[in-house]
């Protein structure tokens, strides 16, 4: 990728501040490769090199956004101008502002490598070719698969920085690849799907045969799926299915939704709400998570948060705005994300539980029955954030004797989440990274309700 320096433009924007102003700039260049194949042949293929900058303006707590598509010098100063124009009309809000040096007092920032040059150094050609021995080798993968969905290839190259009129000045870039197939097996009203995936840093650390294998193997062993009685029963989930779950627990412990009153969690500050060997983080600092990154999305440095600790609810997520509102000592956690076309919210980047001891055929093991979800349908319309309440569509199969039985489908499964977070009896020691914001492992919870025929 070649182009203006990316810290260049951001402090020349943050230079133009005016008395009374904090300006920040946020300023992204990405590269971007999406291979789909169908068939044998190249369904579609497109690389994007995509670069933009967004401008913040805060004047007396009102707080104005522009971004433009272009780093273009003339662009770049009329966004400055229109954040500017933007600004005299916001609401005033005493939490708006920019993160200070003050913010990054008592904060290293972690010493991450996070760029693989083989994703932009592979030709596009040979990336193409993954995509097509991904989709050769689901259809070799059991006799049982009859055909592949989709097979398709991704990366992204990405360099940002981020400086403002109070100091802050700081540059990363990361890259991520990854393989994703989607198989078929069965005919008709009896087809069953199943997805598979393999993602790393770089185009070397991706294994078509392993997303091959687990696409396949998802999808033949729901063949000849049912309902199920309607009853209670003990629930495992699947990593991938643990990954959504927790997002939806990440979401609800951002300051965005604490102090705005919608999250499950207000007013619970260091009460007991999961099982006492619970503990959740978020920690961008590990460098196997995909959402790993040296600063946040308004240069502050990453760290370790603590959100659950030994089932004891420890911590929030927060940007500089959120701890504002949250008052007392509330401060910044790293925790902004953003894009260019819009200013920092507040998200996880590598939420995760810390594993348990069992291994996943030992969680399976451990209840003389249970259900096994695969997969669920309708996560976001059946789960209310500020409830809990959670009811949603799954499919799977039941566990006897610690092996695998009958596959079922449309069924529901539905609980709160407080009291599944409360009931998890084994965490897994599977823990996987998965690309975004949470990690997967292996879940038993206890008791839920599973509505069936």
């Amino acid at each position: 990728m070649s182009g203006p320096d990316l810290l260049d433009v951001a402090r020349r924007v943050a230079d133009g501040a005016a008395a009374g102003e904090q300006v920040e700039a946020y300023v992204l260049r990405t590269r971007e490769t999406d291979v789909r194949v169908f068939d044998g042949e190249v369904e579609s293929l497109s690389v994007a090199e995509i670069e933009g900058v967004g401008v913040r303006v805060v004047v007396d707590g009102r707080q104005g956004y522009a971004w433009a598509g272009s780093l273009d010098a003339d662009v770049v100063a009329e966004t400055l101008a229109e954040a500017r124009d933007n600004a005299a009309f916001g609401s005033p809000d005493p939490a708006n502002g920019l993160a200070s040096l003050a913010d990054l007092v008592g904060v290293d920032a972690p010493s991450l490598h996070l760029w693989r040059d083989d994703v932009l150094a592979v030709d596009t050609g040979a990336k193409v070719e993954l995509a097509l021995a991904l989709e050769a080798a689901v259809k070799a993968a059991d006799p049982e698969v009859r055909g592949v969905e989709s097979a398709s290839y991704g990366d992204a190259a990405a360099e940002a920085a981020i400086a403002s009129s109070l100091g802050v000045a700081v540059t990363s870039r990361r890259t991520t690849a990854s393989l994703a197939a989607l198989a078929m097996a069965g005919e008709g009203s009896e087809t069953q799907t199943g997805s598979g995936f393999s993602a790393g840093r770089g185009v070397g650390d991706l294994d078509p045969e392993v997303a091959a294998r687990d696409a396949a193997e998802r999808a033949v062993r729901l063949l000849g799926a049912k309902q199920v009685p309607s009853r209670r029963i003990p629930v495992v989930f699947d990593p991938l299915v643990t990954r959504s779950l927790l997002a939806l627990v990440g979401g609800a412990l951002s300051g965005e939704a604490v102090t705005r009153g919608r999250s499950m969690f207000l007013g619970r500050d260091g009460e007991m709400v999961a099982a006492p060997h619970l503990t959740l983080v978020d920690d961008p600092t590990e460098p196997g998570a995909f959402g790993a990154s040296v600063y946040d999305g308004e240069g502050v440095p990453t760290r370790r948060v603590g959100l659950i600790t030994d089932g004891r609810l420890v911590g929030h997520l927060h940007n500089v705005t959120t701890a504002r509102r949250a008052g007392g000592d509330a401060r910044t956690t790293g925790s902004a994300v953003r894009g260019f076309k819009s200013p920092p919210s507040v998200g996880a980047r590598a939420l995760h539980l810390l594993p348990g001891e069992l291994s996943p055929e030992q969680i399976l093991a451990s209840v003389p029955e249970a259900l096994y979800v695969q997969s669920v349908s309708g996560l976001h319309s059946g789960t209310n954030s500020v409830s809990g309440d959670f009811s949603v569509g799954a499919v799977g199969l039941m566990v006897r004797g610690g092996e695998f039985a009958e596959p079922v489908r449309e069924v529901t499964i539905a609980s709160t989440l407080p009291r599944m977070l409360q009931d998890v009896v084994h965490i897994g020691s599977d823990l996987t990274w998965l690309p975004g914001g949470a990690a997967g492992m292996t879940l038993l919870v206890g008791e839920m309700s599973l509505a069936g025929r």
